[in-house]
């Protein structure tokens, strides 16, 4: 494929993610996103339905990776893509226990916590990370 066109391809595609953040106070279910805009030093958590957030976490975190792995592949030529998409599986299940695990027992005092896996779980972190690990270790190899 032709430089300018993959280029473009992966302008493309960063716009898709930022559409998906745009547009996800309307096509995701997520009550905490109202709770850490606001007074959440001094509220407790609002009420959820676990269930349904993850499957909406779920579906989000798809989202974002599949987009993430397309530009991975067109960066790459698919030289690091399996690599990718084993570390969004295992990111995945981790990060959804841990989530699980500090919403049922201690979301009240680890806020924080809750934040931030529930930040690397709806938004693309990952490939911001993994783009310039993977130009790296293309510099170091060559």
């Amino acid at each position: 494929m032709k430089k300018p066109i993959r280029f473009l391809l992966i302008a493309f595609l960063f716009l898709l993610l930022i559409l998906v953040r745009a547009k996800s106070s309307s096509w995701f279910y997520d009550p905490f996103t109202e709770y850490f805009k606001n007074d959440y030093l001094y509220k407790g958590i609002p009420d959820f339905n676990l269930i349904k957030l993850l499957l909406h976490i779920l579906y989000r975190y798809v989202l974002n990776t599949s987009v993430s792995l397309a530009i991975i592949y067109l960066l790459f030529n698919g030289k690091y893509l399996k690599f990718s998409l084993w570390f969004y599986v295992l990111a995945f299940v981790v990060l959804v226990l841990f989530l699980t695990i500090v919403l049922q027992f201690s979301a009240t005092s680890d806020y924080k916590l809750l934040f931030y896996i529930r930040r690397f779980l709806i938004h693309p972190i990952f490939v911001l990370l993994l783009i310039p690990a993977f130009f790296q270790k293309n510099r170091i190899t060559e």
